[in-house]
């Protein structure tokens, strides 16, 4: 299971998608857990869409069920349920 951090910012996002990248190359399935997420900003919901898009270009199954308002929030507000929500949870 990948764990995203508490601040999923610009500040942050660097060593969030250096982890993930390594767990995406190592897993066939993809579990996020954003129970501590607290922050995200808009450099955040773009390294979430990427994810969400690069785990489906190399036929990998990705399971997260978004519990995080913070992150519905910060997705719907930049118009991107469809990309980022809609296509990859259940939520």
């Amino acid at each position: 299971m990948f764990t995203l951090p508490e601040q999923l910012t610009i500040a942050y996002v660097d060593d969030c998608k250096t982890s993930l990248l390594a767990e995406i190359q190592h897993q066939d399935i993809i579990e996020f857990d954003d129970s501590n997420v607290q922050c995200i900003d808009t450099v955040g919901v773009q390294l979430l869409l990427a994810s969400v898009n690069y785990i489906k270009s190399q036929n990998k199954q990705l399971i997260w069920q978004c519990q995080s308002q913070v992150i519905k929030a910060g997705v719907k507000q930049l118009g991107l349920n469809d990309a980022v929500l809609n296509q990859s949870l259940s939520s």
